[in-house]
């Protein structure tokens, strides 16, 4: 009876077709498992692209807002700028064919710029929004105060004489003169002056709010200044020291600030408010005390985003930074500053929900190897056969994920949309793998699975600094559990089969 039982056994397995053979071979179906997350880093790639045009999107409409509320303001100390004629001389050949000396007075300007500057601002940012996209706005009051001292007119090689002190000018620079909601004003000395609009032929700054002086001469310049005024903008406040000595005094109400640019606070103090102080000298500073020549651009700000995915400052490259321009015609060394040269407060959002969104995405590859591993691991030790197709379904499930994570990030927010995407994406695959399985247990171990995966994941957002050692010891342990769990399984059975 016995002798007929296995050469039945055998009988049926010789009966086998090599298409049979080849569709039941565990090591063809490894490789196609293979093949088909290979094929899945297609839509994660879709996603991907999705996340950016979101993130686009939120970028476009933050800078519309901006831009009707104030864009990133600049402030500067204020620069005494005082005509004098400057007689010229051109050679041309005349109808004769002889040189001819042609004299012509060209208007020049000597610049002085303060010997002491204290800045104090106390910013209130919120956040204003339009539709589920929101922009980071502020409203600042600024204070500004210092002193000048006289030219030094033996280095500019000028006599008091030359100089036009009676149209003798104050000027002082914002970013974006829409921020102003009151007229700024000014003390020098004992009067009081109201700032007028921008004088355009001294391009000093992007926006010139100037004051008429009409000074007696040098020796007049030896007075202290005060400047107040009340000023809206967005992202971010910049300080572009000028004075001999800045320094500067910020706090505010916002719990998340970050302090870039070209010099880190002396003191800081961040909780729900912020406060933070700066003493810089002139030693890094691009312009000189004074100077005389054509009116040029101080600064120019290019908007760049030093603050990274990881609020981190970024690095110095040429390709962001090229090297600053040199003012042709000043006497002394003068070059037009950018944002590496300014102090930077930045206001950032809460919570960034497309940049933890990418993130995340970019662990969907590993996440998808070890889901499918851990269910090849589960198929042989439950000896319960898990078609391709059902393969391609939980793969599928599992890059819809990223999409519900994206969706609802947009209303409730990153952690509350990790974790229903999550717990989504969880029970649809433990579920399905209930109804292939018709056992409870495995569905359940295999949810396990999956939690532990979306937990670990997450905890790696939280760490940052340390995400990467945390990183490799998980991967590290997850690995040694499944060569562990591979001894118990007798492999060369596949091979007789």
């Amino acid at each position: 009876m016995e002798n007929n039982t296995l050469n039945e056994d055998k009988g049926n397995s010789s009966q086998k077709s090599l298409w049979e053979k080849i569709t039941e071979s565990l090591i063809l179906k490894i490789f196609v498992i293979f093949f088909l997350m290979l094929i899945l880093l297609i839509p994660l790639t879709l996603i991907s692209d999705l996340i950016n045009e979101r993130k686009l999107r939120e970028i476009n409409v933050s800078t519309e807002i901006a831009r009707k509320w104030g864009l990133d303001q600049v402030i500067t100390s204020p620069i005494i700028a005082v005509p004098y004629d400057m007689v010229k001389e051109t050679v041309e050949k005349g109808t004769d064919g002889k040189n001819n000396i042609i004299k012509s007075v060209e208007t020049e300007w000597a610049f002085l710029l303060p010997e002491t500057t204290t800045i104090k601002a106390k910013v209130e940012p919120e956040s204003l929004k339009r539709g589920i996209y929101q922009a980071i706005v502020y409203n600042s009051n600024i204070s500004l105060k210092g002193s000048f001292k006289p030219f030094d007119l033996v280095k500019l090689k000028l006599n008091d004489t030359d100089l036009k002190w009676h149209e003798a000018k104050l000027i002082f620079g914002i970013q974006d003169v829409k921020g102003l909601t009151l007229i700024p004003k000014v003390k020098l000395g004992a009067k009081d002056y109201e700032m007028g609009k921008y004088y355009q032929d001294l391009n000093l700054f992007n926006s010139n709010l100037t004051v008429d002086l009409a000074l007696d001469g040098n020796n007049s310049l030896d007075q202290s200044f005060e400047i107040n005024l009340d000023l809206k903008g967005s992202k971010s406040l910049n300080f572009l020291p000028l004075a001999k000595q800045t320094k500067i005094e910020a706090s505010g109400t916002w719990s998340n600030p970050s302090f870039n640019g070209n010099f880190l606070p002396d003191d800081r103090k961040v909780d729900t408010t912020f406060q933070a102080s700066w003493n810089i000298p002139d030693f890094s500073r691009k312009q000189s005390q004074q100077w005389r020549g054509s009116p040029s651009a101080v600064y120019f700000l290019r908007g760049i985003d030093m603050v990274n995915e990881d609020n981190s400052t970024i690095e110095y490259t040429e390709a962001v930074y090229p090297a600053p321009k040199v003012i042709e015609g000043a006497v002394g060394t003068q070059m037009t500053s950018d944002d590496f040269d300014m102090v930077q407060i930045n206001f950032l959002p809460q919570v960034n929900n497309y940049q933890k969104i990418t993130r995340v995405t970019k662990y969907g590859a590993l996440v998808l190897a070890l889901t499918f591993v851990s269910l090849v691991f589960m198929e042989i030790i439950k000896k319960q056969r898990v078609h391709i197709l059902q393969y391609v379904l939980i793969g599928f499930a599992m890059v819809l994920f990223y999409a519900l994570l994206l969706a609802i990030s947009e209303h409730i927010g990153f952690n509350m949309a990790y974790l229903s995407a999550g717990l989504a994406t969880i029970i649809l695959i433990g579920s399905f793998i209930k109804a292939i399985t018709k056992d409870t247990k495995s569905a359940l171990i295999f949810s396990a699975i999956l939690t532990l995966f979306y937990t670990f994941i997450f905890v790696l957002l939280q760490l940052r600094d340390y995400s990467l050692i945390v990183g490799t010891i998980g991967l590290f342990i997850i690995l040694a559990v499944l060569m562990r769990l591979s001894t118990k399984i007798n492999w060369y059975q596949f091979e007789k089969q």
